[in-house]
């Protein structure tokens, strides 16, 4: 089956696609996605192959997480919210322990964007958040921001504090996609019904947070009310 698999997604590969792939996922020596090897492949495409392969076992998912090639590595992440979403607690208890344990593969960010809420996010709701909280003091930009996106599950059904909790335990992050991801997640509480928390949060912190997180977090408000907010920054 796992042979099959790789056979499909192969034949899919789209060499020109790759290359901008490349470019766009900061592939180059020193940049986050250092080394990251791309097929060509789209993320709907992508979507449809995993489904078709959702039966495979956990271990040929872990061989295609543990790939250098950045689409065996999002197929295989796909596969497992396939399985989580029908799976028993046992199944979904098996699938969030290795998803946390092969943090090192899930390294880049449309990987994390793409699953965290579905798998890690959902797992841990209504649980303790333990393994975010510690994920957030890493030294590893993907366990942050694995922490800060997770919660986005939590947002949706409406409950802000433990996304608010990892938002304060990263909004001094100095990387980029730190501060992108924290300044998303302030922006969904706000979209989705927690105004309030989120300029709770603003006031307390727009004057010193990185300007990328304040931009991002303010997005969707009203001109006036953007203003207002960068004012705070310019004052600091």
């Amino acid at each position: 089956m796992l042979s099959h698999l790789i056979a499909t997604i192969q034949s899919h590969a789209n060499p020109q696609k790759a290359q901008l792939l490349q470019r766009f996922f900061k592939t180059g020596k020193g940049e986050y996605g250092e080394n990251d090897i791309f097929l060509g492949l789209v993320v709907p495409l992508q979507r449809i192959i995993a489904k078709q392969y959702s039966n495979i076992t956990l271990n040929d998912v872990l061989k295609l997480l543990k790939s250098k090639i950045h689409e065996y590595r999002l197929i295989a992440l796909f596969i497992l919210i396939e399985q989580f979403k029908r799976g028993d607690e046992p199944l979904k208890k098996g699938i969030f322990q290795l998803y946390i344990h092969h943090t090192d593969y899930i390294n880049n960010w449309d990987l994390v964007d793409l699953s965290a809420p579905q798998i890690v996010g959902q797992y841990l709701f209504n649980k303790e958040y333990t393994t975010l909280y510690s994920f957030s003091k890493s030294n590893s930009i993907w366990k942050k921001r694995i922490a800060m996106v997770a919660s986005f599950y939590d947002i949706k059904n409406k409950k802000y504090d433990r996304a608010l909790a990892i938002a304060k335990s990263l909004v001094y992050d100095p990387h980029d996609l730190i501060q992108k991801a924290v300044g998303w997640m302030l922006r969904e509480i706000g979209k989705r019904g927690g105004l309030k928390e989120e300029e709770q949060f603003l006031k307390k912190y727009a004057s010193t947070m990185p300007r990328t997180t304040l931009r991002y977090a303010i997005e969707r408000f009203p001109e006036e009310k953007k203003h207002f907010y960068l004012s705070l920054k310019s004052l600091s």
